[in-house]
């Protein structure tokens, strides 16, 4: 059986993981956390029984305290509870599904146990991504992708790991000003920006596929999960999200996963693989969808894209920077502090600012990620 961990149980991620576990016996929760969403924990927690739950924040992790206390189920808090959970002795497969950089130390944590990783958390390998994978290697660790696009990659790799790629299609639906240009983004609202027309996740991720930033993500993520050049990973616009993405082999031969826009699907992969099980979401009817449409991302208009391909291409710590400062970024736009077009614009010049280290350990990356942080808070425009 497995024994699941869950860091991150109340975000978007979490709560699908949950609804997968429902439906498979063969898994059981033995840890979830939270960040400060006290109340839908307690109703995780009652309903799945762990042996513990965590809560970043520590007030906040008292109050639960109070709840729980009928329960049995003990109460952790801060980084400390984060790194228990993804070390807990019963665990065998953890689940980092938190966002941000937060999940840098914890996901760290659980390979150095020997845990297996279902990895959700992309910012571990945008900031992080030669450490993470060096540290998997000498643990024989395995890290099975969660996002439907890498999710994809690896199942459209199964059976051919011997052969070379030539090129990773990573698909994008192109968020929901797809086709606008710069001058119709001056005026963009936060709650414009979080209508995603094909899937359901959240508020920061929501922005950053509005940005295209999460594409950029995605294609530093790809580079370290599946060991390829940057020159190799092909962004596509497919507004019908259909293709979850694909990889063409060196014979021209291109593989694609499809399926409904249903992120259940990917994280039921990385919890059963290398198994398939049945499951009670929805199926794709392909003559419901008609045509599957392709086109290249505008670079001019949606520059984070940009960003990201620099940031990689450069590497060192500047892709912790860069990520660093796009979390300010989106959060001071969520706040209505800067524009949509701004955010872009305030990335670029955090990373202008900074000086690169080729050669690094992780409490120096997850220092570039703060010096970010706290630079992109002090820019005005």
């Amino acid at each position: 059986m497995k024994r699941l961990s869950i860091l991150g149980s109340t975000g978007s991620i979490g709560t699908q993981a949950l609804e997968v576990v429902q439906n498979l016996e063969e898994l059981k929760i033995v840890v979830l956390t939270g960040n400060e969403n006290i109340d839908l924990l307690e109703k995780q927690a009652r309903q799945f029984r762990p042996d513990f739950v965590a809560v970043m924040n520590r007030q906040k992790a008292e109050v639960l305290k109070g709840r729980l206390a009928d329960t049995g189920i003990f109460v952790e808090s801060g980084m400390d509870g984060l790194v228990k959970a993804a070390t807990y002795e019963k665990a065998n497969t953890v689940l980092t599904s938190v966002v941000g950089n937060v999940g840098l130390k914890p996901t760290f944590a659980a390979i150095s146990a020997g845990k297996t990783i279902a990895l959700a958390n992309k910012e571990t390998l945008v900031s992080a991504g030669q450490l993470v994978m060096d540290l998997a290697k000498q643990k024989n660790v395995p890290i099975y992708p969660v996002d439907s696009e890498h999710s994809a990659i690896f199942q459209a790799l199964q059976g051919n790991q011997d052969n070379p790629i030539r090129r990773i299609f990573l698909t994008a639906s192109g968020g929901p000003f797809r086709g606008k240009k710069r001058e119709e983004l001056g005026h963009i609202s936060a709650a414009e920006a979080l209508q995603h027309p094909n899937w359901s996740m959240g508020k920061k991720i929501t922005i950053d596929s509005a940005t295209l930033m999460n594409k950029g993500l995605e294609v530093m993520e790809a580079k370290w999960l599946f060991g390829v050049e940057t020159k190799q990973i092909e962004v596509l616009i497919h507004p019908q999200s259909i293709v979850h993405s694909a990889v063409e082999y060196e014979d021209g031969a291109v593989i694609a996963q499809m399926g409904e826009a249903d992120m259940r699907v990917p994280i039921q992969y990385a919890l059963t693989y290398p198994k398939r099980v049945k499951n009670p979401f929805p199926k794709i009817d392909f003559t419901r969808h008609g045509s599957l449409t392709f086109e290249k991302p505008d670079l001019e208009t949606f520059r984070c894209l940009s960003l990201a391909y620099q940031a990689l291409e450069v590497g060192g710590t500047l892709p912790a920077v860069m990520n660093g400062a796009n979390e300010v970024a989106v959060a001071r736009f969520l706040q209505g502090d800067i524009s949509f077009l701004q955010i872009p614009l305030l990335i670029e010049r955090v990373m202008g600012a900074y000086t690169v280290k080729y050669e690094y350990t992780l409490e120096e990356l997850l220092e570039a990620d703060a010096w970010a942080k706290a630079y992109a808070k002090t820019i005005y425009f």
